[in-house]
Formats: C-alpha cells, sequence, structure tokens
C-alpha cells in the first residue's frame, strides 16, 4: 500500500463496486496525496460523497466527467500519477442491443485514456479487464479484447516517455454489483433457483482480493502485461446449494453470449505466459518474458488454456455457503443502510 503514499491517483468509474472498495482500502491503508473519485454518474457520486466525505479525507477529490470525453480526460490527468481504469458498460445483453454505445465506451474510452495518459505524462495505467475478453463471444468481450490489445500495444508509443501500460484480467467478484448471490438470496423465497446449465462453472474472486491484486500489479508492472490471478472455481450448481440448500434447480437455458466454463487464458496466450505461484503474467516481449523467468516465473506447458472447468483449485459447498453468508449480509447491511440515510464514515 505504501506504493500509492503521496501519490495522486485517479480511478475512472471509481463509482462502481470496485472503485468504491479501492476508494475504501487505499484511504484506510494508504496516505495518498489525492484520490480522484472520476465518473459520469453525479447521483452516484453524491451518495459515494456521503461515506466516503472530503470534509473528513482531504485527499478525495469528485470529479464528474465521461471517457468519451479526451478533452476532459487531459484536463484531469494533470499532475496524476497512476491511472485506475475500471469505467466500462458491461451488460452482456444490452451491449449485443446498443453495440455502438458499447465501442464507444470501452474501445474509443481506452483510446482516450492512452492519449491522455500518454499527452500529461502519467507514470503507471492499469485498465481493468473480463474473462469475457478472452476468446470473446459476445460484444462486450470483443470490446474489452480490443481495449487489453490497445493498452498493451500503448507502450510502443510510450517507449521514449515515462508512461507504462499493463492490464489486469479476473473472472466473477463475489458481491459486485450484478453478482448472482443477492439475485440467489431473493429468490430463495420462492423455494426455486435458476440454473442456465448445471455444467457451468465460474473463477471466484472477492472484491477486497481483487483491489490488492491491482495493486500489486500496479508495483511489478513493467509495461504491456496482463496481470491473471490464481483464483479458485465453482460449480453454478454448488452455489445454488450454499444459496438455498433446501430450493430446487430448475435448468432455464444458457443466455446469448454466455459459456459453459470462463476462460481468463487462451491456449494461444499461453505462448506468451509465465507462471508464479500467485498469478500468471501474459508478456508478449521475448526481453521482458525472459525478465520474467528470471524472477522464478515457469513458462506455461505446451497446450495451456486456464479456464474454470480445468482448474486445479475449488470452492467447496461450505466454502461457498460461508463466503455467501459474509457477502449477503455485507450486501443487505450497505443496502439498508443507504436506504435509511445511514451511512458510516
Amino acid at each position: 500500500m505504501s506504493l500509492l503514499n503521496n501519490k495522486t491517483v485517479l480511478v475512472t468509474g471509481a463509482t462502481g463496486s470496485f472503485g468504491k472498495k479501492f476508494v475504501q482500502i487505499a484511504l484506510a491503508h494508504a496516505k495518498p496525496k489525492k484520490l480522484i473519485v472520476f465518473s459520469r454518474d453525479e447521483l452516484k457520486q453524491f451518495e459515494m460523497a456521503q461515506k466516503f466525505n472530503p470534509a473528513k479525507h482531504p485527499c478525495l477529490e469528485y470529479v464528474l466527467g465521461d471517457v468519451r470525453d479526451i478533452a476532459r480526460l487531459r484536463r484531469v490527468f494533470k499532475g496524476v500519477d497512476y491511472v485506475i481504469h475500471a469505467a466500462a458498460l458491461k451488460q452482456v445483453p444490452a451491449a449485443e442491443r446498443n453495440p455502438d454505445e458499447y465501442i464507444k465506451t470501452n474501445v474509443q474510452g481506452a483510446m482516450n485514456i492512452i492519449e491522455a495518459a500518454l499527452d500529461c505524462g502519467v507514470e503507471k495505467v492499469v485498465a481493468l479487464s473480463t474473462d469475457k475478453a478472452c476468446n470473446p463471444i459476445n460484444l462486450y468481450g470483443a470490446t474489452k479484447l480490443c481495449s487489453d490489445k490497445l493498452f498493451t500495444a500503448a507502450n510502443i508509443y510510450s517507449s521514449h516517455g515515462k508512461t507504462r501500460f499493463s492490464v489486469v484480467r479476473y473472472g466473477n467478484v463475489l458481491g459486485s454489483r450484478g453478482s448472482v448471490v443477492p439475485f440467489f438470496k431473493e429468490r430463495v423465497s420462492t423455494g426455486v433457483l435458476p440454473i442456465t446449465d448445471k455444467r457451468m462453472t465460474r473463477f471466484w474472486i472477492t472484491l477486497d482480493q481483487s483491489v490488492y491484486f491491482v495493486l500489486e500489479s500496479l508495483g511489478r508492472m513493467k509495461g504491456g502485461e496482463i496481470f491473471v490471478p490464481r483464483i479458485p472455481s465453482m460449480k453454478i450448481t454448488d452455489l445454488a446449494k450454499a444459496v438455498g440448500p433446501k430450493c430446487k434447480q430448475e435448468v432455464v437455458g444458457i443466455r446469448p453470449g454466455e459459456k459453459i466454463h470462463e476462460m481468463l487464458i487462451s491456449e494461444d496466450e499461453a505462448r506468451n505466459a509465465v507462471g508464479f505461484k500467485d498469478c500468471f503474467v501474459v508478456q508478449s516481449d521475448p526481453h521482458l518474458k525472459a525478465a520474467l523467468l528470471k524472477g522464478k516465473g515457469k513458462l506455461c506447458d505446451e497446450g495451456f488454456c486456464y479456464n474454470s472447468g480445468d482448474n486445479d483449485s475449488w470452492l467447496s459447498v461450505p466454502q461457498l455457503h460461508k463466503l455467501v453468508d459474509q457477502i449477503a449480509d455485507d450486501y443487505t447491511i450497505e443496502r439498508s443502510r443507504w436506504a435509511m440515510g445511514d451511512i458510516p464514515e
């Protein structure tokens, strides 16, 4: 956490689940010079400011803006040391109906972040990605794959400057906005939990883990890497058992653009991946890949593919039950406090 001390850090999309958790952890465990909450929703910023009040946290600054607006980005990036790019349109069904909007935010927005960071001399940029960017089968995944390529390639343009770009890619975030856990909890009273496919598996990571992994990657990055954490898998049927052990599971079918198993590293990417105890690093630059190997990394085996169905680490039903109870309780408490205006500082 000392990495953030006396630094100016800007988080795009900072009123989302990741951004709020990042701000919470940064304020609790670091001493940034300035922490900029950048997003386009004034209501969410107002609500967030009730919990994280600039009057009590002088380093905090709330700034309205959109990643589609490069002039605004150039203005707010002045003097910024680190950018954590978490802004994105993410809903898969909405992407299929509104592809142009997703391209404007996820692709053009990524290009704007890169241009503004280069122009303003930002030291490091970490962009958040998703498992859906790996061998994408829906438009959302395709836009995030394009974004990943833009950020890793951007280091070519900064070869004579100080700005470095890297990507962090992980799977489902337990407890994030839109998580299946609150949905399942709400359906328990009906006695039936909808399951898209009984074979379905997913990677799982908590919000706290995602923030700390991003911070670790920020400290380790040299530029051009895709950092992928080693995280456990779970079966969707086991998650349903953990949430509603007495509920009937009803198979409703896979939705358009959905996969049976999530993939974080494809077989083709694995040729350029180096494995560590806690993560994988995809780096196509042969010189940097050699440096990763010297750092006790190991090349992935021929034909390796990191997907949730073939993972060597799994969450059991009791483990899921414990996690679900904690996350669901936090979700309920947070939601009730927002509704009642009882927001702890």
